[in-house]
């Protein structure tokens, strides 16, 4: 099975198993565990803060990261295709209980500037809540995987700072813009107060996000995933993993864009297709749509195609998406091309 989905099918790869069987492992909730600490310290590195925070997902990060920056009651400006408002279970109402104020995201995954200085409430209004938090998401993954660009992402954090706001960095994909954008993941992450990360999607690690900022935010951070629940014991195993992701896994996520641009080329000339974002793909992301005289929606097609050996993710209606990852190559890439038009044929 060809398994298109998204990078989070990854599995660990031989150098991750090794690392996970020799782990030296501690009492995370004490900071003791010696493979976390390490960890966390080279993920902080790696974006340039002070220090950071093994997470068992982004969606615990993301949440954290809002628990910390915001009060009861206040309002934290997003964009309405981002990962927060959509695919985290309502937990900025239901658990941090910060009102989310969604602005559109453009197709290149930015929110205008204007628009989100006009979304800033005035702070001396009492019916207004209090604006707390900016959150923006590198690489967009509902605009088709594009990465957002160092300069945009310093304009923001300079009208978030100048307003007395903060800056949240959903960077779970943050590694596939860099490579992208051919920078450092640190200049990406260097206007946000704070980042997350995740280790789990392209590379390659079983489990776990880094939540990234200063010393003293991450303190407070440490508590509030203990919170949660979040307080893992001698989860050293699992960072084994993210250290050889970090170590080993971050260039090579060009082969991933690579291989999507290539399955994007061979796909864009199949009859019933449509690419709905930019070609070629600039990261491991694509959607594409049936033409509307296709005879079938995405879980029709979706359950064709898992017939024929390929999965893909159906988004609803006609539209669907495929990402690449580390356990695709160049011969499924050619395999899935040919699945496609054997069942466009039909």
């Amino acid at each position: 099975m060809i398994d298109l989905r998204s990078d989070t099918v990854t599995h660990p790869t031989p150098s991750m198993w090794e690392a996970i069987s020799h782990a030296e492992v501690g009492d995370d909730v004490y900071h003791e565990d010696p493979t976390v600490n390490r960890l966390e310290r080279m993920a902080a590195d790696r974006v340039g803060k002070e220090a950071a925070l093994f997470v068992s997902s982004g969606t615990m990060g993301n949440l954290i990261a809002l628990m910390g920056h915001c009060r009861r009651g206040d309002e934290a400006i997003v964009g309405r295709h981002s990962h927060t408002f959509i695919d985290e279970v309502g937990g900025a109402a239901g658990i941090a209980g910060v009102q989310l104020n969604t602005l559109p995201n453009q197709p290149d995954g930015t929110l205008f500037l204007e628009e989100i200085a006009a979304a800033i409430r005035p702070g001396d209004d009492i019916h207004c809540p209090h604006t707390s938090l900016i959150i923006l998401e590198n690489t967009h993954a509902e605009c088709g995987g594009v990465p957002l660009t160092t300069e945009y992402t310093r304009q923001v954090g300079e009208l978030a700072h100048a307003n007395g706001l903060r800056l949240h960095i959903d960077g779970a994909r943050l590694f596939n813009a860099a490579v992208a954008l051919g920078i450092p993941a640190r200049d990406l992450a260097q206007p946000a107060d704070t980042v997350t990360f995740c280790l789990s999607k392209g590379l390659c690690a079983p489990a776990g996000s880094m939540l990234c900022g200063t010393e003293e935010f991450i303190q407070r951070a440490r508590k509030i995933r203990k919170q949660l629940g979040g307080g893992m014991r001698q989860v050293g195993i699992l960072a084994a993993a993210g250290i050889v992701a970090l170590q080993e896994n971050i260039e090579r996520l060009a082969e991933d864009h690579r291989r999507m641009k290539l399955l994007a080329a061979g796909l864009d000339e199949i009859e019933g297709l449509k690419v709905d974002f930019k070609l070629p793909p600039d990261t491991n992301i694509l959607f594409l749509s049936l033409d509307e005289d296709v005879p079938m929606d995405s879980q029709e097609l979706y359950q064709r195609l898992k017939a024929e050996g390929l999965l893909c993710m159906p988004y609803g209606g006609k539209c669907f998406r495929l990402v690449t990852h580390y356990w695709i190559n160049d011969e499924d890439i050619d395999r899935a091309v040919d699945i496609f038009h054997s069942v466009l044929r039909q």
